[in-house]
């Protein structure tokens, strides 16, 4: 993997939601990059899961499964870490989910975030804390220009309200508790991520490999809906490049940052499946507006400005959307075969990205 990571071997990370899909993908490319990796999150909630069927477990130092909303216990295997980074991206991170669902999910994406920072207020050996929140964090007018990190936070829905206000109390305990403090915190706003090992309801990708791998066309609610779309490692590869400038001190980044693509990977739902089924010829999919009259609000239009990204961290993307496009359906068609070649093929995408 490239040098530029050197950084990581060696150290003690705390990992929060290590059993999700973003999670997993993390938990591997920490362990590879030489860190010492505690996990703290709830067991897998799907099956199949990219956790299960990699073997995330074995990557870790440590790994606990347990509720953010736990406080007490969140304290004690924080201090039994002894990280010096600690990344906070255990959630409820689903958008229909949280219209079933609300005091759950407030109460995971808030109450949790407190609860973490709270952990790391004592833990002495902690140097940088990053919180992974969403780019659904920004009160949406459905604008054509990307969302800057000073724009007004808000949302509609539960989830992204939830995630609004995880922000608010990020941007609170820094000036409250960390300011001149030698941990230094900072928060992490992705786009629409994507890549072999999601199996959560609701998202496109993964109902798409659901449908693909029944025979069945996917029905779709808003073919129109454009969206920040990137390969999951665009996004982790920013955390860490972030996560390394907290570790130096660099009071500069102790802020909110963007990480999405550029304008021309904001695609349409529409087009993002008509370059998945050039390399996916199974996938069929048609729009139901019927389901699409009954569905809950979702934003139409959502574009991250990630300048400040660029320019402060020198975080570019590495794999042009088609290309992670490609590398995810080259993922699900080979795990779909053989379930048992998920980490071989999880490894080997790890090390064509870091490797470029």
């Amino acid at each position: 993997m490239t040098a530029s990571f050197d950084w990581l071997a060696g150290r003690r990370v705390f990992l929060t939601g290590h059993t999700g899909f973003k999670g997993s993908w993390l938990t591997l490319t920490l362990s590879r990059l030489g860190a010492l990796v505690t996990g703290y999150a709830l067991p897998p909630t799907t099956c199949p899961s990219l956790f299960t069927l990699a073997g995330v477990q074995a990557a870790c130092e440590t790994s606990h499964f347990d509720d953010i909303l736990n406080a007490s216990r969140l304290v004690e295997a924080v201090r039994a870490a002894r990280p010096e980074l600690i990344i906070h991206m255990a959630a409820q991170p689903l958008v229909r989910r949280s219209y079933r669902e609300p005091h759950l999910t407030w109460n995971t994406n808030v109450i949790g975030t407190v609860n973490l920072l709270e952990a790391v207020r004592q833990c002495p050996t902690a140097r940088g804390i990053l919180v992974v929140t969403t780019d659904k964090c920004y009160e949406n007018h459905e604008w054509c220009w990307g969302y800057r990190e000073s724009d007004p936070l808000g949302g509609a829905d539960p989830y992204s309200a939830s995630k609004a206000a995880a922000e608010l109390v990020v941007q609170s305990y820094r000036k409250s508790f960390f300011e001149g403090s030698a941990s230094l915190l900072a928060s992490a706003r992705a786009g629409n991520v994507i890549g072999g090992g999601d199996w959560s309801e609701d998202r496109l990708i993964p109902d798409a490999a659901r449908s693909a791998a029944a025979g069945v066309p996917l029905i779709i609610r808003n073919p129109d809906a454009t969206r920040p779309w990137q390969h999951v490692l665009e996004s982790l590869r920013g955390y860490l490049l972030l996560s390394e400038k907290l570790l130096q001190g660099d009071r500069n980044v102790a802020d909110a940052f963007n990480f999405g693509p550029s304008a021309v990977d904001n695609l349409p739902v529409a087009e993002v499946l008509q370059q998945l089924q050039r390399h996916w010829r199974a996938l069929e999919w048609h729009f139901d507006p019927e389901i699409a009259r009954k569905s809950p609000h979702e934003a139409r239009c959502l574009y991250l400005d990630s300048s400040k990204a660029r320019s402060q961290l020198n975080w570019t993307s590495v794999w042009p959307l088609n290309v992670g496009i490609e590398k995810t359906a080259v993922w699900y068609q080979r795990v779909l075969r053989d379930s048992d070649a998920a980490r071989a093929i999880t490894d080997q995408q790890l090390e064509e990205f870091f490797s470029q």
